[in-house]
């Protein structure tokens, strides 16, 4: 499992209907907790308005990459 960084942004990878939020909704770690094992992590709207913000575990959480696999591969390395 890849390690969750501050401000990575992440999709969600479970529904969670008592908040209103379902799979695939992407949201931004705006805080570590638990020794890295929780994150408070921020769903905003299209005019960055917060809608909802909550503690996750890692493995609801998916780390959405910009680049190419190849180029990660390569800093890595």
């Amino acid at each position: 499992m890849e390690n969750i960084k501050l401000f990575d942004i992440v999709a969600l990878m479970v529904d969670l209907p008592e908040y209103n939020l379902w799979c695939g909704q992407v949201g931004t770690v705006v805080e570590i907790l638990a020794h890295g094992q929780a994150f408070e992590v921020e769903f905003s709207d299209n005019d960055g308005r917060t809608y909802e913000s909550l503690g996750l575990r890692a493995d609801q959480l998916l780390v959405l990459h910009y680049e190419p696999l190849l180029a990660r591969e390569l800093v890595t390395a």
